[in-house]
């Protein structure tokens, strides 16, 4: 399995980017091939973190094109600032 950890700071409305995510990301996300889980989570004080979870490299590669296209056309205004983001193998899960 494969993860995508993505760290967007400076977000200017919380309630409403998770919203989006939740009603218009999440569906496009689970066509991904190989598609797992998906976390999108408040982390207070302007930070959210996503995190996604594939079968394989592949799936959590697209998974990163598509989450940039929604975050450009979607919620640009909301998340103003590129995101930090982290990609591996899972080593260990439960």
């Amino acid at each position: 399995m494969y993860a995508v950890v993505r760290r967007y700071e400076g977000v200017t409305d919380p309630a409403e980017a998770g919203r989006r995510v939740e009603e218009e990301f999440v569906p496009l996300l689970r066509r991904v091939p190989g598609f797992v889980a998906y976390y999108w989570v408040d982390a207070a004080d302007g930070v959210m973190l996503s995190m996604g979870v594939f079968e394989d490299r592949a799936g959590a590669e697209e998974s990163t094109l598509r989450a940039g296209d929604f975050v450009r056309d979607r919620l640009a205004e909301l998340l103003p600032q590129p995101p930090l983001v982290a990609a591996g193998e899972v080593v260990a899960h439960s």
